[in-house]
């Protein structure tokens, strides 16, 4: 299971969401849970090199990615991607001629992890941090890093955006919220791929029975 959070950039010369990801591998998930953490630089091209061979060559369970949202006072569940908009250059000065992430790619795609349902749960926990949903992640390179996750994993990726550090919670609250966020998605995820193991178990008897 990979999480990616970003490098500095902009007014952030501290990431929020490089410190998160950082505690969570401190804190560990699930001894089962094979965890791998990753800083993504804040650059469309180097997105585009890094995500199809870590897909290509880890085929993961679930991507989480990670970034900060100046303006964001909770930790945000994004429930999908956006394939156009991408104006803003990055911290290399480029921005994409097309503005787009997938030439010819739907115009949006949503995570297969049902995101009302983790912010309920994770919020009923009372864990100390608040968590909320949300369905624009920017039109940067967080929603240009989630749509190209989202489209090369066929939906099995999940984007959270935290706030800056301090504004109002410390590496450890954040750290903490990603770990209780992870473990729901993670329930979700092994729920989904038990029924699909079983719809296509029960097809399958269906098929014998046939002949």
């Amino acid at each position: 299971m990979f999480f990616l959070g970003f490098e500095p950039f902009g007014d952030h010369t501290i990431n929020a969401s490089w410190v998160a990801v950082q505690e969570l591998e401190r804190l560990g998930l699930a001894q089962n849970v094979d965890l791998h953490i990753c800083e993504v630089p804040v650059e469309y091209q180097a997105v585009q090199s890094l995500l199809p061979s870590l897909w290509k060559q880890h085929q993961p369970q679930l991507v989480v990615h990670v970034g900060v949202s100046g303006i964001a006072t909770t930790v945000t569940l994004e429930k999908c991607g956006r394939n156009h908009g991408y104006k803003r250059v990055d911290n290399c000065s480029f921005c994409p001629d097309s503005q787009c992430c997938m030439e010819g790619g739907p115009e949006c795609i949503d995570s297969v992890i049902d995101m009302d349902l983790v912010c309920k749960r994770v919020n009923s926990s009372r864990l100390g941090v608040a968590v909320s949903v949300s369905k624009d992640a920017g039109r940067y390179l967080c929603d240009y890093t989630y749509y190209t996750s989202l489209y090369l994993g066929k939906g099995r990726s999940a984007f959270v955006h935290v706030p800056p550090l301090g504004k109002p919670y410390n590496a450890q609250d954040l750290g903490r919220a990603l770990q209780a966020i992870v473990g729901e998605m993670l329930e979700l995820v092994g729920q989904a791929e038990g029924d699909d193991h079983h719809r296509h178990h029960c097809s399958h008897q269906h098929h014998q029975h046939a002949h």
